[in-house]
């Protein structure tokens, strides 16, 4: 493929979503240091339980670990400024709200009782929770000159029952009711900050025709984040949204690709190849855009969970050579040799995909902040998906021997039980040794409770399997052999 034209000039910005896995304050300094050597020019912060709410709003912070103290919150913001990064916050205003309407005192704003994500937009309760979230974190980033509101993924939006009051007047629409609450929350911050630049996500807008997107109330209020993660992007589907946004006068556009956590919810190593592929996608649709559509920048988005509910998806470092590579692919206009130089270089490592880098004999290294937590979760994760492990209850022995049958009538054959205790003890042993070095230089980076988190999310239910297996086996000798034997194979 040849190579096309660099990404046009505007902002590079790196997504930091803190709604999982939020790095220590001392690590996440290094990786904003590492943003800016990498040629970023600023961090789009979304904070979500993290930020440092206070009054009413304290029950919004996290009680898993430690939220960010307003110090911290300051600090971030000083060493972005001191390397030349802006900082952008990031709060939601009406869909992705799990991780304030989960909480049983705010139940009442939810549009449907049974979805935590979607805020009532009729409630006035609900409209001053959102006012008040934003207050207290624009006030809290007095030099940033951009907020970004979200209003992504409004799922359910029009079933909870005023909405279907609202819309069983003659006229009205799902899609105003969007609007008129995303107006009014937008109205609010420009007049409370009118110097504010305001971005929200497009995805809610795509089926809006050009009278409904025009006369939104949007134009000239917000400036509209394209985003699109997938490696096979619709090139020609997204240049004609985005013509379509600026012939309806939503003239400031934003794209948003991913440089992880868009692969699989429970994803743990990061593909490179795979984000590089998306940027190369959004490089077409840069060059196939009219010269009359201006594109403010881009923003590489780096997923922690797919939302507050679910698991984590890949570690920061785990995505360090995916982040430099798709910035490379970017100002290349393809990821050539050259491009490849220069993450390895940049970074110190031997391959631009995690997985097959090789270890490093030092460790952690300046270049690579969290390097080798990288390489220990990289092994772990191998052992984890591998063969023997995966599908241990499918070897020929337990198929044969241990059923459910033969384990629920403890009628099983000690010697092929013997065997199967001594090869799930061998693999548990191996597992629970690279556990314990994960676990110990996790903690470094993150709270303790992001490793215990981690461990119970993509080991325990991986390991399951030859727990019961073990149990099992030992339950079964001490029902099919005499006690001294018994004892002395158990205790294997």
């Amino acid at each position: 493929m040849d190579a096309l034209p660099a990404w046009p000039k505007g902002k590079k910005l790196v997504h930091l979503d803190l709604k999982g896995a939020p790095p220590r304050i001392d690590y996440l300094h290094k990786l904003i240091g590492l943003f800016s050597g990498l040629g970023v020019d600023g961090i789009l912060v979304e904070y979500e339980d993290m930020f440092p709410y206070e009054g009413e709003l304290k029950v919004l912070q996290s009680t898993q670990h430690s939220p960010y103290s307003r110090e911290e919150v300051l600090s971030i913001q000083e060493v972005a400024k001191s390397q030349g990064l802006e900082v952008i916050p990031l709060v939601q205003t009406f869909g992705h709200m799990e991780f304030v309407l989960k909480h049983k005192s705010l139940w009442g704003l939810r549009e449907v009782g049974h979805c935590l994500g979607t805020l009532n937009p009729h409630r006035e309760e609900g409209v001053r929770l959102v006012e008040e979230m934003l207050r207290q974190v624009v006030e809290l980033h007095p030099g940033s000159t951009s907020l970004h509101i979200g209003a992504d993924e409004v799922y359910l939006l029009g079933e909870g029952e005023e909405s279907r009051r609202w819309l069983s007047t003659p006229g009205r629409t799902v899609q105003q009711l969007f609007l008129s609450h995303v107006t009014r929350v937008a109205k609010g911050v420009r007049e409370a900050w009118p110097n504010l630049n305001m971005i929200m996500w497009d995805d809610m807008l795509r089926g809006m025709d050009h009278d409904t997107l025009k006369g939104s109330g949007l134009v000239g209020l917000v400036q509209l984040m394209l985003w699109d993660y997938n490696p096979t992007l619709d090139v020609k589907n997204t240049v004609y949204l985005l013509e379509r946004y600026s012939g309806a006068g939503l003239s400031e556009l934003w794209a948003a690709s991913a440089f992880k956590g868009s692969t699989n919810v429970h994803t743990c190593v990061t593909s490179t190849q795979r984000h590089v592929d998306n940027h190369l996608q959004w490089l077409q649709v840069a060059a196939a855009l009219p010269e009359g559509i201006h594109m403010l920048g881009i923003a590489l988005t780096g997923w922690q969970r797919y939302d507050h509910l679910s698991v984590l998806c890949e570690l920061l470092p785990l995505a360090l050579p995916s982040l430099a590579s798709s910035l490379q692919t970017l100002t290349h206009g393809q990821f050539s040799p050259e491009a490849q130089s220069r993450v390895t270089k940049t970074l110190g490592i031997s391959s631009v995909e995690v997985e097959t880098m090789e270890s490093s004999t030092t460790g952690d290294s300046v270049l690579f902040p969290g390097r080798r937590l990288a390489e220990l979760v990289v092994e772990l994760t191998a052992i984890l998906q591998s063969e023997e492990l995966r599908h241990f209850e499918d070897n020929m022995f337990v198929r044969g021997w241990f059923t459910p049958y033969h384990r629920q009538r403890k009628i099983v054959s000690p010697l092929i039980a013997h065997q199967l205790q001594s090869q799930a003890m061998t693999l548990l042993a191996l597992v629970e040794q690279r556990v314990a070095m994960v676990k110990k230089e996790m903690v470094r980076l993150y709270p303790a409770s992001t490793a215990q988190e981690w461990v119970e999310q993509h080991v325990s239910p991986v390991v399951a399997p030859l727990q019961r297996v073990l149990e099992d086996t030992r339950a079964s000798l001490l029902e099919m052999v005499p006690q001294n034997v018994s004892a002395s194979m158990v205790g294997q």
